[in-house]
Formats: structure tokens, C-alpha cells, sequence
């Protein structure tokens, strides 16, 4: 379940309910009826869509992308800026205030038992097709499902190298109209493990796209990686590891303190701290957060780079979706932990999934989904 910025900036709360459930429903649920068959679910999803009322209402209060109301009378300028949607955090209560420490420290302990998964990452770009095109020519994804939404005016595609209940996957958006987005500073890369680096490299190379680093070793390490773009300039690390159970398995974004961050994802997230490692002669440290063994799970990077404690976070990557038990004592720890809930806990209204987003204390946003909600939409 992705939260309301899933495709595209922040918004009022019914934006918000939109993107998340965008992100997680649609990143999601490329495990509709049409996509197991193995079809193409762009027409099938479309037409189910427009034939039931209720569910074209909870797709669209899950969608992630720019709503036309909200394009109308807005300059290009200013969208691409982030200002119409960047959602910021209320200032005001999320959630009744708790009133024993006995419910606080419930709150705590509950991340550590329960059962977490990163479920998908969302962002935006300026050709949708290019963007198709290059992910499953040259990165090998499959195409899992595609909706087109003329009138919210933006069009999703669902892609990633398994079935959304069981693999961490893309959800990309095209906003009519805007064919460009500020990546930002803060933003650094997706990490996909491929078998040959090299092999990889070359394809690219013969499709036309962009290397920006070529095979070789991580400096003081095993490991033969390089680096490539997309059309829209995301940046993509190949990692060499041979065959895995999860090759889309990282998503690397620069924070300003790297202990705040890694005290907050392993308390509020239930995160395990899986490496940390300083470099001092290239002034950088780096810590691998996630739920599992890196080689068989999708990881979240954190990058800190000496003195550096702001970062550009631009308008086109969005967020994470994280699947868990329950959003509502997830909430109450995050908030417990020094992060800001943007999303009230609760059900999202015609679907009743159950979500709540919010921002972690550099501002990177994140969307809880209900484990059960979650695997009920993919039915």
C-alpha cells in the first residue's frame, strides 16, 4: 500500500489516503485475476475498474498521482518545484494523546514482534513507456500490470521481478502533461543484483542507455558492481550475486545524522542494523537497514556524508510501503521515536484497508499497510 504522495506530491488527506493506498494497492496488486492468468491487465484492470463503482473509489483514494483539480491553474514551474504537493507534516494531534507510559512501552515492543516487509517503492517520470521499455530490456523486470486514469490525469505501470505478495517491486506514475522531475540531492539509488555485471553493462550499452560507472570492484571490497540511469535519471548500482530470491534488493537515500536514522528505523521500524561501514578517506559512512539477510531480502541504505545534514529531496522519488500488523500501535512508536505521522491510522474509506504514513526525522516518507488488508486487495 503506498501512501498518498505514491505518484505524486504531497497533498490534503484525501490526497494522502490516495497515494498510500496507490502505492501499496497498486504496487500491489498485479496479483489480480488478469494478471494471473499471465494477460496484460492494462485493458482487463481498466475495464474491471470502470465497471465497479466502489472499487474505481478506492483506487483513486489510493492513487499516488497529481490530481487533475490539482493541476488546473497551477504553473509548470511550480509543479515541478514540488510546492503544490509537497505534503508537511500537521502540526496539530495525530492521535489521542496516550496517557500511561505502560501504553508507550506496548507501543515499543510491539515493532520488534511484529511482522514487517518492504512491499514496494513509488516515484515519478517523464516518459512512462521509454521508462517500460528500459526496465524490461535492459534491467529484465516484468511488466506486471498498467492503469491509465484520464480523468485524475496520470497513468501507473507495475513492474518488478515477482508477484507483489511475495517481492519487493516499482510502482512508477506519469503525470499528463509534466515529461520532467527534480531527482534532488538526497535521493541516491536502487540496487539490483544481476549475475554478470559486465554482461548487463553491455546490454545497456546496446539499447542506448547511460553508463555512469563501468564494472569494477567496491573500493576495499569483493563485490563487482557499476552503475547505470534510466531515462529520468534515476541510478540504478548492479551488484553481482548470482542467482536471488529478491534481484530488485535496495534503495539507498542520504540522511543527516546517521545515528538518529538508525536508531529511529530499528525503533520505530523494527529494522535490523544488517552492516555499517565508515569510509573517512572518502568522508562518507554508509548503514544497511532492513528485515532480513541482504542477499535474500530488499534493504533500505542510508548514506551520510560527512557534515552534509540537509539534502534536496526534489519531486520525483516518492516513498516506501511497509507491510505490518497493525498501523495503529505502528503509529504511536514511530511517533514515540521522533518521527511525524502525515496520515492519521485508520481505514481508508471505500476499501477499508487499513494505513498510516509518515516522515522519518529527515523528512523521508513511509507508508504502513495492514499485512491482511494488504493481501486481501491482491485477491
Amino acid at each position: 500500500m503506498a501512501l498518498p504522495s505514491s505518484s505524486s506530491p504531497p497533498a490534503p488527506p484525501l490526497s494522502v489516503s490516495t497515494q498510500i493506498k496507490k502505492d501499496s494497492f497498486r504496487s500491489h496488486s498485479f496479483k489480480l485475476s488478469s494478471l494471473q492468468n499471465g494477460n496484460n491487465t492494462n485493458d482487463n484492470n481498466v475495464a474491471s475498474f470502470n465497471q465497479n463503482p466502489s472499487r474505481r473509489l478506492a483506487l483513486l483514494k489510493l492513487g499516488a498521482a497529481i490530481p487533475e483539480s490539482h493541476l488546473l491553474g497551477v504553473k509548470a514551474s511550480k509543479l515541478l518545484s514540488g510546492d503544490v504537493h509537497m505534503m508537511k507534516p500537521s502540526t496539530s494531534p495525530k492521535m489521542a494523546p496516550v496517557n500511561t507510559a505502560v501504553a508507550e512501552e506496548n507501543a515499543l515492543e510491539w515493532v520488534n514482534k511484529d511482522k514487517r516487509r518492504m512491499l514496494h517503492v513509488v516515484y515519478r517520470v517523464g516518459d512512462l513507456e521509454k521508462t517500460i521499455k528500459f526496465y524490461t530490456e535492459c534491467l529484465g523486470m516484468k511488466l506486471l500490470r498498467k492503469r491509465d486514469i484520464p480523468e485524475e490525469r496520470y497513468t501507473n505501470a507495475f513492474l518488478g521481478y515477482g508477484p507483489e505478495d511475495s517481492h519487493f517491486t516499482v510502482e512508477l506514475t506519469y503525470n499528463y502533461g509534466v515529461d520532467k522531475y527534480n531527482i534532488g540531492t538526497g535521493f541516491g539509488h536502487f540496487g539490483i543484483a544481476v549475475e554478470d555485471v559486465a554482461k548487463t553493462v553491455n546490454l545497456v550499452k546496446a539499447k542506448g542507455g547511460k553508463v555512469t560507472r563501468e564494472p569494477g570492484l567496491v573500493k576495499g571490497g569483493s563485490i563487482m558492481t557499476a552503475f547505470v540511469e534510466d531515462p529520468d535519471g534515476y541510478k540504478f548500482e548492479l551488484l553481482e550475486r548470482g542467482l536471488t530470491p529478491e534481484p530488485l534488493c535496495q534503495v539507498m537515500l542520504r540522511v543527516g545524522d546517521l545515528d538518529r536514522a538508525v536508531n529511529f528505523y530499528k525503533k520505530a521500524f523494527g529494522m535490523q542494523l544488517l552492516q555499517r561501514r565508515e569510509n573517512p578517506e572518502s568522508e562518507y559512512a554508509i548503514a544497511i537497514m532492513g528485515y532480513g539477510p541482504e542477499d535474500k531480502n530488499a534493504v533500505l541504505e542510508l548514506t551520510y556524508n560527512y557534515g552534509i545534514t540537509e539534502y534536496d529531496k526534489g519531486n520525483g522519488y516518492t516513498q516506501i510501503a511497509v507491510g505490518i500488523d497493525d498501523v495503529y500501535k505502528s503509529a504511536k512508536a514511530i511517533e514515540l521515536c521522533g518521527g511525524s505521522i502525515i496520515r492519521e491510522p485508520g481505514p481508508l474509506p471505500g476499501i477499508n484497508t487499513k494505513i498510516t504514513a509518515c516522515l522519518d526525522p529527515d523528512g523521508w516518507k513511509s507508508v504502513l499497510v495492514d499485512n491482511v488488508d494488504f493481501l486481501r486487495e491482491l485477491e
